[in-house]
């Protein structure tokens, strides 16, 4: 019995660990001089990675705010510091004041520190 037990336990450790590396992984290095470029009809739009990163969805925020809004998700998207946004969790969205107002910033674009893309979602 026990050694059916520690046969069966050595093929699972070897099909696993053959299973793992059964497939080559391609390694990719961090270039911060990587540009991405994007063909338009007329014009060559550039942009680099982290510019591209950097921005952030309006539709996503407002999604964040009405299911989240709580926690601070819609805050913590749109990279607000933190300890605002600890404070925002405690006093539950300023009693609701804070969340509307933020809710209002997110709708006319003027949020702090957000940078939102050109459509809504």
């Amino acid at each position: 019995m026990k050694i059916k037990l520690f046969l069966s336990a050595l093929a699972l450790m070897l099909t696993i660990s053959s299973a793992y590396a059964s497939f080559p992984v391609k390694r990719a290095t961090a270039n911060t001089e990587n540009v991405t470029t994007t063909q338009t009809e007329d014009a060559v739009e550039m942009s680099t990675p982290a510019a591209m990163a950097s921005q952030q969805s309006q539709g996503i925020a407002i999604i964040l705010w009405f299911f989240l809004g709580g926690l601070a998700a819609h805050r913590w998207y749109l990279k607000s510091p933190v300890g605002w946004n600890i404070l925002f969790i405690l006093t539950l969205g300023g009693i609701g004041i804070w969340a509307i107002i933020d809710l209002i910033d997110i709708f006319t674009e003027n949020y702090p520190n957000a940078n939102f893309k050109g459509s809504f979602f």
